[in-house]
């Protein structure tokens, strides 16, 4: 006798979820995670009274109403906007790149100054098919943007050089001829107000949860226990690697609590872009939330290659890597028991309103 209508593996937004769907439509569900919290990669962890998001900064930003509804019933959401700034061997510039990135950069003042500055640059250059992201990015937005804004920082994420990379990472950069810090383009943006845990723990209510439990090693004991399952988790790890890895990339977070600093740089977000550093950005936490307590928490990021064992962020999603994914969707696809969802799921990187989205029409195909 089977206890359960579904297994989601993992406990992150997508799974979360799917289990808060899946239980309005009257489904019993059983969570399970391998990490030993709820919430996936936006989970907070309370340090000194300051949520600090564990795995990387997390702003949620949507165009879709009706997600933005959808979310805004589990918390309420505060009016943070993502205007993070850069720093080149201690230039400070604003990004997205826009008029007070060229003003600084250029010392210009109006629109049609920057943007002849631009085009200027890019014509020395001549880039009629990028053969590279380097390539790629001067077509774009000319050389001074490049070296000091991208170049160096991009590398450093990638762990390779911008000539080695392909064009396609950028297709666009986000490139502004008004005086706005805003990142992005999207009408609906904030955090939620005392972190994203309390959005997962609404989510899971009703649902049975088990953590620090990993599913591939117990697989037919909770196989056993529900008619389907929803696998969250990494599509080739499922498949024992048979075709072989898909490569990603990984991070490494190192935390800093300072008791007597209550304000470190100013901002949430510093992105640093010279190989000065071998971080790609500094968090700091408290600025997500306007938080006003005493003290203040720093986390450095470092981009690092992937392997197993490591946390997977980011998809290296080039041709070799996705025809390789193709192989495993296609075992996948087979699977009559077995639902395959999320970042992992899908080799894919998503925004966390696409994830919410992709859980949301996944159940309704599903129900």
């Amino acid at each position: 006798m089977r206890k359960y209508d579904y297994l989601i593996v993992g406990a992150g937004l997508f799974g979360a979820t799917v289990a808060y769907e899946l239980n309005k439509k009257g489904k019993k569900c059983l969570v399970i995670d391998r990490r030993n919290h709820i919430g996936g990669n936006v989970y907070c962890e309370k340090i000194n009274n300051i949520n600090v998001h564990k795995y990387g900064a997390h702003i949620f930003h949507t165009s879709d109403k009706e997600i933005w509804e959808y979310v805004n019933q589990f918390a309420e959401f505060n009016n943070y906007i993502n205007s993070p700034i850069a720093n080149y061997k201690g230039e400070i510039y604003n990004l997205p790149f826009n008029m007070n990135t060229f003003s600084k950069l250029w010392g210009i003042v109006t629109p049609k100054e920057a943007e002849e500055k631009i085009e200027q640059q890019k014509k020395e250059f001549n880039i009629k098919e990028p053969q590279n992201l380097e390539e790629q990015a001067i077509s774009l937005v000319g050389k001074d943007i490049y070296l000091k804004l991208v170049k160096e920082y991009t590398e450093k994420q990638w762990g390779k050089d911008c000539k080695d990379l392909p064009a396609f990472i950028i297709k666009r950069l986000p490139v502004r001829f008004t005086y706005d810090n805003n990142y992005f383009n999207d009408i609906y943006q904030g955090v939620p107000i005392g972190g994203y845990n309390i959005i997962i723990e609404n989510m899971l209510n009703g649902s049975t949860v088990e953590l620090g439990v990993d599913y591939l090693k117990n697989k037919e004991k909770y196989n056993k226990l529900a008619e389907k399952i929803v696998y969250t988790g990494m599509i080739d790890e499922y498949y024992d690697y048979q075709y072989g890895q898909l490569e990603w990339r990984s991070l490494k977070f190192e935390n800093q609590i300072y008791e007597n600093v209550d304000n470190y740089q100013g901002n949430a977000v510093v992105n640093y872009t010279s190989h000065d550093e071998k971080y790609t950005r500094i968090i700091e936490h408290k600025h997500f939330e306007f938080n006003k307590c005493k003290g203040t928490v720093i986390t450095k990021e470092y981009p690092k290659k992937w392997q197993i064992g490591d946390e997977a962020y980011y998809p290296v999603n080039d041709e070799k890597n996705n025809d390789l994914y193709a192989k495993y969707k296609e075992l996948a696809d087979k699977e009559e028991k077995v639902i395959f969802g999320g970042r992992l799921g899908n080799y894919k990187y998503y925004d966390m309103d696409k994830v919410i989205k992709a859980a949301l029409e996944m159940v309704r195909k599903e129900v």
